[in-house]
Protein backbone atom coordinates (compact mmCIF):
# COMPACT_ATOMS: atom_id res chain seq x y z
CA UNK A 1 0.00 0.00 0.00
CA UNK A 2 1.08 3.99 -0.35
CA UNK A 3 0.80 6.02 2.63
CA UNK A 4 1.29 9.79 2.20
CA UNK A 5 1.96 12.20 5.16
CA UNK A 6 1.40 15.55 4.58
CA UNK A 7 2.87 18.25 6.26
CA UNK A 8 0.88 22.02 6.92
CA UNK A 9 2.53 25.04 8.19
CA UNK A 10 -0.23 26.86 9.59
CA UNK A 11 -0.39 30.74 10.00
CA UNK A 12 -0.41 32.10 13.28
CA UNK A 13 -3.46 31.03 15.63
CA UNK A 14 -5.16 29.25 12.90
CA UNK A 15 -4.64 25.45 13.94
CA UNK A 16 -7.70 25.21 16.19
CA UNK A 17 -10.09 26.27 13.35
CA UNK A 18 -8.02 24.02 10.49
CA UNK A 19 -8.22 20.72 12.32
CA UNK A 20 -12.17 21.53 13.11
CA UNK A 21 -12.81 22.23 9.09
CA UNK A 22 -9.78 19.34 8.31
CA UNK A 23 -11.93 16.64 10.66
CA UNK A 24 -15.75 17.83 10.41
CA UNK A 25 -15.60 19.03 6.63
CA UNK A 26 -12.93 17.92 4.20
CA UNK A 27 -12.24 14.67 6.03
CA UNK A 28 -15.93 13.55 5.27
CA UNK A 29 -15.34 15.08 1.66
CA UNK A 30 -12.61 12.71 0.79
CA UNK A 31 -14.18 9.90 2.40
CA UNK A 32 -17.13 9.70 0.64
CA UNK A 33 -14.40 10.20 -2.76
CA UNK A 34 -13.48 6.80 -1.69
CA UNK A 35 -10.01 7.93 -0.28
CA UNK A 36 -8.89 6.18 3.07
CA UNK A 37 -7.90 9.13 5.55
CA UNK A 38 -6.06 7.14 8.70
CA UNK A 39 -5.20 10.31 10.68
CA UNK A 40 -5.27 14.09 11.15
CA UNK A 41 -4.94 16.63 13.92
CA UNK A 42 -2.03 18.83 14.92
CA UNK A 43 1.55 18.45 15.84
CA UNK A 44 2.82 18.14 19.11
CA UNK A 45 5.51 20.44 18.56
CA UNK A 46 5.71 23.84 16.75
CA UNK A 47 8.52 24.30 14.27
CA UNK A 48 10.08 27.61 14.77
CA UNK A 49 6.72 28.85 16.51
CA UNK A 50 4.67 28.12 14.00
CA UNK A 51 1.52 26.02 14.50
CA UNK A 52 1.85 22.65 11.74
CA UNK A 53 -1.14 19.75 10.97
CA UNK A 54 -0.67 16.55 9.42
CA UNK A 55 -2.99 14.58 7.31
CA UNK A 56 -2.18 10.94 6.73
CA UNK A 57 -3.68 9.04 3.80
CA UNK A 58 -3.92 5.34 2.63
CA UNK A 59 -3.82 3.95 -1.29
CA UNK A 60 -3.67 0.91 -2.73
CA UNK A 61 -1.29 1.90 -5.16
CA UNK A 62 0.28 5.19 -6.76
CA UNK A 63 -2.29 5.20 -9.53
CA UNK A 64 -4.88 5.03 -7.55
CA UNK A 65 -2.76 7.78 -5.56
CA UNK A 66 -2.80 10.30 -8.24
CA UNK A 67 -6.34 9.57 -9.55
CA UNK A 68 -8.29 10.13 -6.30
CA UNK A 69 -6.37 13.02 -5.20
CA UNK A 70 -6.65 14.87 -8.78
CA UNK A 71 -10.30 14.01 -8.71
CA UNK A 72 -10.58 15.24 -5.39
CA UNK A 73 -9.23 18.53 -5.72
CA UNK A 74 -11.36 18.89 -8.96
CA UNK A 75 -14.45 18.41 -7.71
CA UNK A 76 -16.99 20.74 -6.95
CA UNK A 77 -17.60 19.45 -3.66
CA UNK A 78 -14.01 20.28 -2.74
CA UNK A 79 -13.86 23.35 -4.63
CA UNK A 80 -17.66 25.31 -3.59
CA UNK A 81 -16.61 23.34 0.43
CA UNK A 82 -13.99 23.45 3.17
CA UNK A 83 -11.40 24.50 0.38
CA UNK A 84 -11.38 27.95 1.33
CA UNK A 85 -10.98 27.34 4.74
CA UNK A 86 -8.16 24.97 4.45
CA UNK A 87 -6.20 27.04 2.35
CA UNK A 88 -6.30 30.14 3.59
CA UNK A 89 -5.01 29.00 6.70
CA UNK A 90 -1.49 27.48 5.02
CA UNK A 91 1.72 28.88 4.61
CA UNK A 92 2.99 26.34 3.18
CA UNK A 93 2.85 22.33 2.83
CA UNK A 94 5.01 19.09 1.93
CA UNK A 95 3.88 15.37 1.27
CA UNK A 96 6.07 12.14 1.70
CA UNK A 97 4.27 9.20 -0.09
CA UNK A 98 6.21 6.14 -0.04
CA UNK A 99 5.15 2.14 0.37
CA UNK A 100 4.05 1.00 3.91
CA UNK A 101 2.63 -2.26 4.73
CA UNK A 102 -1.12 -2.26 5.58
CA UNK A 103 0.14 -2.99 9.82
CA UNK A 104 1.19 0.45 9.39
CA UNK A 105 -2.03 1.95 8.63
CA UNK A 106 -4.00 0.32 10.78
CA UNK A 107 -1.91 1.11 13.72
CA UNK A 108 -1.57 4.94 12.60
CA UNK A 109 -5.50 4.25 12.85
CA UNK A 110 -5.79 3.59 15.92
CA UNK A 111 -3.64 6.04 16.99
Amino acid sequence: MILEIRTYRLKPGSGEEFVRVMREESVPLLEEAGVRVVACGMSLVAEDGHEEAYLIRAFASIEEHREQEEAFYASDAWRSGPREAIVSRIESYHSIVMEAPEEAAAALERG
